[in-house]
């Protein structure tokens, strides 16, 4: 059985391949239970996890811890690790780093949301966070779409200055023609940007359907509580919502709870999940502009909101390209 930490999880993805590998996926036949949530502490976000899946070749579960307090300890928040077996024996194939998995695959499926919702001409990220989930963010986007601006926005300005610089040292030799910003206020910044990905542990909204543009795709991917929420309930009454996964979605996010709570949103007004989107769509393909309105998109003014709170399939078909080509690498030990 292979056993590979998060460094060689980082060294074995690309996002062209991983955001292919999880249209591929979510398009296909699999099983994905809903993700059972163990709260460990009364009246706190203590959480123990177990997530399962399963597809014709692959059967895959992820456990993780998520501590919050764990933070003001100097601890990592997030412990996770994966098992990976073979469908059809059961055999156990790989003991894999879960946390190097999973933020490689929310910033893919980030990014695959929005080549399916997007304008085929949106050239305009807002990114809200700073985080461990921003580079990859950015570097899952600008896989598959010829981004021309990019803004950046935090609540603390020094985190902010360093993704940016960061950003810059890391992006613009790829990317010469990119410009990256810092954002001066986010409530300016939102109305001008043809896309805006919210990734942050923020309890009130950041993002307003009063000032979000006609034609914009949102994508809010840093909460999963049922009492929190990065965009207000206006915005979710104006889009078209999206999800990952619907019933881990109507479990977990405010974003959405919060709204059908006050009787102005029910969950029958989804328009669908990420398989119903991979399975209608094309598949992205790095260096290809797209030209023509994404099928799940009625025209260029609708505003269209994607909602994730994580999936077990995304972490299955992470795993799996991980696993395959970790093969090719060392077939002599197999």
């Amino acid at each position: 059985m292979l056993m590979l930490n998060g460094a060689q999880v980082s060294a074995l993805l690309d996002y062209p391949s991983l955001i292919q590998a999880l249209h591929r996926g979510f398009a296909a036949e699999f099983t994905a239970p809903p993700r059972l949530l163990y709260p460990l502490s009364e009246g706190q976000h203590d959480a123990f996890a177990l997530l399962p899946a399963w597809n014709e070749r692959y059967l895959c579960v992820k456990a993780f811890t998520y501590l919050p307090q764990n933070a003001s300890k100097g601890r990592p928040v997030l412990h996770s690790q994966l098992m990976l077996f073979a469908r059809e024996s059961g055999e156990p194939l790989a003991y894999i780093d879960g946390v190097a998995v999973t933020c490689a695959r929310t910033a893919a499926v980030s990014a695959l949301a929005a080549f399916h919702l997007a304008r085929p001409d949106a050239g305009s990220l807002l990114l809200l966070g700073t985080g461990n989930l921003a580079m990859p963010l950015l570097r899952a986007h600008l896989a598959i779409r010829p981004l021309r601006h990019i803004t950046l926005w935090g609540r603390n300005a020094a985190k902010v200055k360093a993704l940016w610089q960061q950003a810059i040292a890391e992006l613009l030799p790829l990317y010469p023609g990119l410009h990256i910003q810092i954002a001066e206020d986010v409530v300016s910044a939102q109305q001008t940007h043809q896309i805006i990905i919210s990734a942050t542990a923020s309890a009130e909204p950041l993002v307003f359907g009063e000032l979000v543009a006609a034609g914009t795709h949102v994508d809010l991917l840093g909460n999963h509580n049922t009492d929190k929420r990065e965009c207000d309930s206006a915005l979710v009454q104006q889009a078209r919502v999206f999800v990952d996964d619907k019933n881990n979605v109507l479990k977990e996010a405010g974003e959405l709870l919060l709204p059908i709570a006050e009787g102005c949103f029910h969950e029958t007004q989804i328009q669908g999940d990420l398989a119903a989107l991979c399975r209608g769509g094309h598949l992205p393909v790095a260096g290809q502009t797209q030209t023509q309105l994404p099928p799940a998109r009625r025209n260029n003014s609708d505003i269209t909101l994607f909602k994730s709170v994580g999936t077990a399939l995304s972490d299955l078909l992470c795993a799996a390209l991980v696993y395959e080509r970790q093969l090719t690498k060392e077939p002599q030990s197999r």
